[in-house]
């Protein structure tokens, strides 16, 4: 827009169907429609879209956008009755994405296409339309793919400002992409080509300022109904494994005090922040569990890299996801280490050359790096200003500072002035810091209400931005290189794999035939990025072992013909059983390294594949040491007998109550038992001869709805959940109690 030219003001209506009839209006019938990923999905307007397109075929709609997230139902009737009431309890009130409900069902109609650049994990697997339909690219480039597959209208979720006098607007949970998106919208806007920006008010979606913040002039269309605001949707708290405990433990001896931290979500990067949480709350507890399973003499990234000791300086977190943990480790202590958004600045606070709380000594530091002059003008005086070096009621006025009835002079080099400086004009802090750079949240209810109670000296600290500003290195508008790299210090990288490959190459994405599991996402920017920062690590975790077909299987596998990262970018690699450090090494090193942490039960035939294609010496032997790689071993170590539990399952709470956890732990079981044939056919002549119903899980049977089965398949659930609680031990538990 040229300078100094007017934005009109939106569209303002209440009524979705106006709202689609003004983007038809302006679009015509060829709807390419790109919405955020997650969260910040603008339902009640996607919804009466989706429904016009139904209703009239000759409008095309296609729509792009990543993570649609959809309530669960259960596959079987014990799943159904597990999840109805868990699910009205926890979404009545969330609005469904019609579209993404009849994508699951295959109803789409044939005037409507969907592509997702990244797949809730495991979601489509066996949907082939949504396997052709999706799109494979880095998440740093999903904006430069949706404006090349032509979107026209982008709607999104944004939260008003609380003074209706004040025409800004956050995009709050997703301004991952629409802080590169708008600019590029009002170009084509001035070349004269047919587009839409739509907001969606909702007052229950968080207010965050910063660069989430922006002009209600931005959007062409709002649609605002205060009466249709409605929660938001909530993704329970997923159980942490003891496997996971240890991997988040391993994960959390590689962290440096001062250094910058990035997690994934999913219950590794719980039991991350949970291992960081109790690192600097419980110091005590963690360095004996660290001297228990003898980190220092196993694990020697884990001293060269990481620490031991409480956060003191903290930890600043520079993640494109912010999870929930972000907030608790911030309540905690450990999200402290605040950054600035200048380069120089940014890089004396790095050298400890200044000192958070504001004196002289500060101007004379900033001076002496050539980021103020003597006397100073008014440009250092509003720069000093904006950092808290010089508190507000300073003003520059004809050469001279006035503060309230004083004036100063601006000299530094004055005695006098100094004095008075010190005494009238000094502030007491540097302000403006920032704690977590963020491009989208999703995550627990609680964690959206923590966010909406957070004082506005909290919420300032947060920086929900551009993903291309978090992502990677480049030059940014919200900054340059220069800047990421000396805010991002001793940075550590976090993400899952499925899978890891002998030679180092990572799987997290999808399978060999080309099935997309997930998506890229950010994670190979943010390996990328590990290689290029001075003092940075990538760290990979994944469990040794998972279930397939009611077998375990390595996760750790020889080869496998699909990668995510390659394996020239290996660095650090986490498992429940320790820490790879492949960065650098020999294909021989990284092969053993690889071995040593994965599960005993597996190395043996590891090793055999490693030699016989010759990247293992023949005479190797695999140390009894790593033949300790056991489950028994790991329960030992981390629960050991009569002592304190410091590994919960629910560290950070649960959506779920106590009998809902011990029937999921049945259900569990008995999808496990009968993800075979066999098994199918072993389990259900286990469950007729089960004995009948016990009144210690009268409680248990009632939640299902089975305690009074009249219909076959009613009389077999039941059977069927009688078995499951009594093999997951649920049965003689509830005797115990209540005898």
């Amino acid at each position: 827009m040229a300078e100094g030219q007017q934005k009109r003001a939106p569209l303002v209506s209440a009524d979705t169907e106006a709202c689609v009839d003004a983007v038809i209006e302006r679009v015509g019938r060829d709807i390419v429609l790109g919405l955020p990923l997650g969260l910040g999905k603008p339902v009640l307007f996607a919804n009466a879209l989706y429904r016009r397109a139904q209703q009239d075929s000759t409008l095309n709609l296609h729509i792009v956008t990543a993570i649609s997230m959809l309530a669960p139902r259960g596959a079987s009737s014990l799943e159904k009755r597990f999840l109805d009431p868990f699910v009205q309890r926890l979404y009545g009130d969330v609005p469904e994405l019609e579209y993404a409900r009849d994508v699951v069902s295959r109803r789409l109609p044939d005037n409507v296409r969907v592509s997702e650049f990244f797949f809730k994990a495991g979601s489509f697997l066996g949907d082939r339309q949504q396997q052709q339909n999706y799109v494979c690219t880095n998440y740093t480039h999903a904006a430069r793919d949706l404006l090349a597959m032509g979107v026209n209208v982008v709607g999104q979720m944004v939260s008003p400002h609380d003074d209706p006098e004040q025409p800004l607007v956050s995009l709050s949970c997703n301004p991952d992409l629409s802080l590169d998106l708008l600019p590029a919208f009002r170009e084509r806007a001035e070349q004269g080509q047919p587009v839409a920006l739509v907001a969606e008010f909702n007052r229950q979606l968080p207010y965050l300022g910063r660069d989430a913040e922006v002009p209600l002039s931005e959007f062409d269309l709002v649609l605002d109904h205060k009466a249709s605001d409605h929660p938001l949707f909530p993704v329970p708290q997923m159980a942490v494994s003891l496997a996971d405990h240890a991997i988040g433990f391993y994960a959390s001896t590689l962290l440096r005090d001062g250094g910058t931290l990035q997690v994934g979500i999913g219950s590794l990067g719980a039991a991350l922040v949970h291992s960081a949480i109790l690192r600097h709350t419980r110091n005590d507890a963690w360095q004996a569990l660290y001297r228990r399973i003898h980190v220092a003499g196993r694990q020697p990234a884990a001293v060269r890299d990481g620490g031991t000791g409480p956060f003191e300086q903290g930890l600043y977190g520079c993640s494109e996801m912010m999870v929930d943990g972000f907030a608790h480790l911030m309540k905690a202590g450990v999200l402290s280490r605040e950054v600035y958004d200048h380069a120089g600045l940014q890089e004396l606070v790095n050298a400890g050359e200044l000192a958070p709380e504001v004196s002289l000594a500060t101007l004379d530091t900033l001076r002496q790096a050539e980021l103020i002059d003597s006397p100073l003008r008014a440009r250092d005086v509003q720069w000093l200003q904006r950092y808290g070096v010089l508190h507000e009621d300073v003003v520059f006025k004809g050469g001279r500072l006035v503060v309230r009835d004083y004036t100063l002079e601006p000299d530094l080099d004055s005695d006098e002035a100094r004095t008075r400086l010190a005494d009238l004009a000094l502030g007491d802090r540097l302000r403006g810091g920032v704690v977590m750079h963020g491009g989208f949240y999703l995550g627990p209810a609680d964690f959206y209400q923590a966010l909406r109670e957070l004082t506005p000296q909290q919420r300032e600290r947060i920086c929900m931005t551009s993903v291309n500003y978090i992502n990677h290195l480049y030059d940014h508008t919200f900054g340059n290189q220069r800047l990421k790299a000396a805010q991002r210090r001793d940075s550590r990288f976090i993400n899952s794999a499925m899978m890891y490959t002998l030679g180092g190459a990572a799987i997290s994405d999808g399978l060999e035939d080309g099935r997309v599991v997930s998506g890229v996402g950010g994670q190979y920017n943010f390996v990328a990025m590990a290689h290029e920062l001075p003092g940075a690590r990538s760290i990979l975790t994944l469990r040794s072992t998972r279930t397939s077909a009611g077998q375990t299987v390595s996760n750790i596998v020889f080869s496998y013909g699909h990668c995510t990262i390659p394996r020239h970018l290996r660095d650090l690699v986490v498992t429940e059983y320790g820490i790879a450090d492949l960065r650098g090494r020999s294909d021989q090193e990284v092969y053993l390294e690889m071995i040593r942490i994965a599960d005993a039960r597996f190395q043996p035939e590891l090793l055999k594949q490693a030699k016989k294609a010759g990247k293992v010496a023949a005479d190797v032997e695999l140390p009894e040491a790593w033949r300790q790689n056991t489950p028994e071993a790991l329960k030992a170590a981390f629960t050991p007998e009569g002592g304190e539990n410091l590994f919960p399952a629910f560290p950070f709470g649960c959506d779920f109550t106590d009998e809902e956890l011990v029937l999921g732990k049945a259900l569990k079981h008995l999808k496990a038992a009968t993800a075979s044939r066999r098994g199918k056919l072993a389990t259900l002549w286990q469950a007729l001869k089960a004995s009948e119903s016990q009144p210690a899980l009268q409680p248990l049977l009632e939640r299902m709805g089975l305690e009074s089965p009249t219909s076959w398949r009613e009389k077999l659930d039941q059977r069927l959940l009688i078995l499951g609680l009594t093999q997951t031990g649920a049965v003689s538990a509830l005797e115990t109690k209540t005898s």
